[in-house]
């Protein structure tokens, strides 16, 4: 066995023990995970792009498991009832040739619809119709049970830890060969086509979307688009991307200058860089990430005022909002098999732990912990709308804003292990 087989099989291992205290807590014989299902185009034979249910990746890894199910019961080898119908249309679905498949007793099936369940107490969880779990007998999705074993996912073990790191070598790959053809005149296309094949994936793989913002683009938080034709003017690149391994989520982001930039601007995308590594240098188990939120806005507001964009003194700017204006997302989120893992606003015990009223976009609002894996993207944009509110004040350079209307905006994001030894960078930095 490899290092990372073996981390696999602890990481199962501990699940089984984790899954049973649970389950015995919740007074449950067992619980049956569903992958879940691609949902179809209204009026069509076509399915849009799917990725299976957080917690079956959890256990199996296998993201692209459709219409699966996964029955846990304390002391019972799990059984993986793997849906592979016999099908000229399209390859059946196989279990990859790895130790960690003798794990489970896996089933083949032919059909889709849940397995019968043994005798006993049973939950439900995942996208399964009200009918279907009422036929089983079983709980669906009941509350107590999804916040516990959402709570399994916050610490992430030794093993996704090793998964988050090579899904983050990948990535990081695609991001160097997306500068190289923004460079070299590429269009946003391009540049996805470069990333994607740097990466060594497929569209449809990706945790999500890619945001490929050139210019004005790099202003639009979640940009869905991607140009044909390059612009005329190089100002910025902006490009957001992830990448998938065994399951598990890289988000990474950069900026870059552009040939015909504002000489405004490269110094402002270090600034934001030396914020990013200030704040994963803070990162530390009882540390609040609501309080590393604020210094963000803190740093924020130095930056503003150290290159002319704001007048006002720092603390003059936090008052008045202007920082929000500049910034309006969170410093990060956890992450894990879901680029946004669960359990990022309550407490460990399923207490609701709502974002600042001045801070609504806040993913994660709890105390750090040994073992959370958090993205931290400090960012700062040039956004019109948001902009607008503050348009008359004396206390905004707007020739200077106005400049850099034209570049979209910086983000910085890394993925990073909290740790008691200090912060655990997975992502790979820049040559």
């Amino acid at each position: 066995m490899t290092e990372l087989d073996q981390q696999q099989r602890d990481h199962l291992r501990a699940l089984d023990d984790a899954y049973a205290r649970v389950l015995e807590a919740q007074r449950l014989d067992g619980v049956l995970l569903y992958s879940g299902h691609p949902a179809r185009h209204f009026g069509d034979d076509q399915h849009a792009s799917f990725a299976a249910y957080g917690h079956f990746i959890h256990w199996t890894g296998q993201a692209e498991l459709a219409h699966c199910w996964l029955l846990v019961r304390p002391g019972q080898v799990p059984v993986l009832y793997l849906h592979a119908p016999a099908d000229y249309w399209h390859l059946p679905a196989r279990l990859p040739e790895a130790p960690w498949v003798d794990h489970f007793r896996v089933v083949p099936r032919d059909r889709a619809d849940p397995p019968a369940l043994p005798p006993g107490r049973h939950a439900v969880l995942g996208d399964v119709a009200p009918a279907d779990a009422s036929a089983l007998g079983a709980e669906l999705n009941p509350a107590a049970l999804v916040t516990a074993l959402d709570e399994l996912r916050v610490r992430k073990s030794d093993y996704e830890a090793s998964c988050l790191r090579e899904a983050n070598r990948c990535a990081m790959q695609g991001h160097r060969a997306a500068r190289e053809a923004f460079l070299a005149g590429g269009a946003e296309l391009d540049i996805q086509l470069a990333y994607l094949g740097a990466s060594r994936q497929r569209e449809s793989a990706l945790p999500y979307g890619n945001i490929v913002g050139v210019n004005a683009h790099g202003g639009v938080l979640h940009y869905q688009h991607y140009a044909l034709e390059a612009p005329p003017r190089r100002h910025s690149l902006l490009v957001d991307g992830g990448h998938r391994h065994r399951g598990y989520c890289a988000d990474i982001t950069r900026s870059w200058a552009g040939p015909d930039a504002d000489p405004l601007f490269a110094p402002l995308v270090a600034g934001v860089t030396a914020l990013q590594r200030r704040l994963i240098g803070e990162l530390a188990p009882g540390v609040s990430f609501v309080a590393l939120h604020r210094q963000m806005h803190e740093g924020l507001a130095a930056l503003l005022v150290a290159h002319g964009l704001v007048t006002a003194s720092p603390e003059a700017a936090l008052a008045s909002g202007i920082t929000r204006a500049f910034c309006p997302h969170g410093l990060g989120h956890l992450l894990g098999v879901q680029v946004h893992d669960v359990a990022g606003r309550l407490d460990g015990e399923g207490h609701p732990l709502p974002p600042p009223a001045e801070h609504p976009a806040l993913r994660l609002t709890r105390e750090l912990e040994a073992g959370m894996v958090v993205t931290m993207e400090p960012g700062l944009y040039v956004i019109p709308m948001l902009l607008a509110a503050h348009r008359g004040s004396p206390e905004i350079d707007w020739e200077r804003v106005d400049r850099l209307a034209s570049h979209g905006g910086i983000r910085i994001e890394d993925n990073v292990r909290v740790t008691g030894r200090g912060p655990d960078n997975l992502t790979p930095q820049d040559e």
